[in-house]
Formats: C-alpha cells, sequence, structure tokens
C-alpha cells in the first residue's frame, strides 16, 4: 500500500465497511478435549482439518490436547470441536509447571492436569491466594541460610 492510499483512507468521509478486509495472523491455538480412544482422536483430528485457514493439526491423546496452527479464531476452532464431534471442548486451561511462583497454591494445582502443568491462574483473587505477603517474606528472608550476616536475632 503506498503513501497515496494511506492517506485517502485517512481522510475517506463514506460509510460502510471498508474496502480492504483484515488478514488473519497466523496463530496457534491449544484445545482440550477429552479422547479416549483413536477413533476418538480421528473424529477430533477431521473436525478442525476441514476448517478454512487450518495448516497443521496435532493430537496429543495422552494429553487431551489438540494444537491447530493456521489462519484461525480460537473460538471458532473451539465451537467446531465442540459441535462436529459432541465432545465438550475448551482452550488449553494450562501452562508449563516452571512458569508458576507458587504451583501447589490453592487454585493453581490440578489433578488432572498433565505431568508437567498446573492450571494458569489468571484470577486475581487465585493470585493473591498464591503469594506470599510482604510480613511473609520478611520472616523467611531474616532466617536467609544463604545470608547468614543478615539474621537479626544472633
Amino acid at each position: 500500500m503506498g503513501a497515496l492510499d494511506h492517506i485517502s483512507e485517512l481522510f475517506d468521509c463514506s460509510t460502510g465497511s471498508s474496502k480492504h478486509k483484515r488478514r488473519r495472523q497466523l496463530q496457534t491455538v491449544e484445545v482440550k478435549v477429552k479422547m479416549d480412544c483413536e477413533g476418538c482422536e480421528r473424529k477430533v483430528k477431521r473436525s478442525v482439518e476441514g476448517m478454512k485457514g487450518v495448516n497443521q493439526v496435532d493430537v496429543d491423546r495422552k494429553a487431551n490436547k489438540v494444537t491447530v496452527t493456521g489462519y484461525v479464531e480460537a473460538s471458532k476452532v473451539v465451537s467446531r470441536i465442540a459441535h462436529r464431534t459432541g465432545k465438550r471442548a475448551e482452550l488449553w486451561p494450562y501452562v508449563p509447571y516452571d512458569e508458576v511462583e507458587h504451583p501447589y497454591a490453592a487454585g493453581v494445582y490440578d489433578r488432572k492436569a498433565p505431568a508437567g502443568y498446573v492450571r494458569n491462574a489468571q484470577d486475581p483473587y487465585v493470585s493473591q491466594l498464591a503469594r506470599a505477603s510482604s510480613s511473609e517474606v520478611r520472616y523467611t528472608t531474616a532466617f536467609s541460610d544463604e545470608n547468614p550476616a543478615a539474621c537479626a536475632v544472633m
């Protein structure tokens, strides 16, 4: 798009939709779907492969995870899987174990999560539970083995 096209779009007074469609971004969508057998796996994979804009579909039956790469929207992928297969589908709610400050805090640890993953705690109430208060930090650092000279009691 040239400079004149850009300037003409700025001063365009016509009402209605734009002439140019906005291009979708290439993205990776991870979906959690319960799959019991190879038939379920095949059914889920075929339901997504037919979508417009899908480049690649990876299914991990052991983790109950479907990874879709392409020019697609996450909500459309989830609704397509749920509609075509009749299974409950949701966006992948887990993050790797290393990315969470307190992985065993209430609301973060999930027994159903695959190995090495914990639930993503985006809820501010859960995040406050997982975070230590300033007084707790002060007491735990006062008796640190890494800095024995910092102990105020001795």
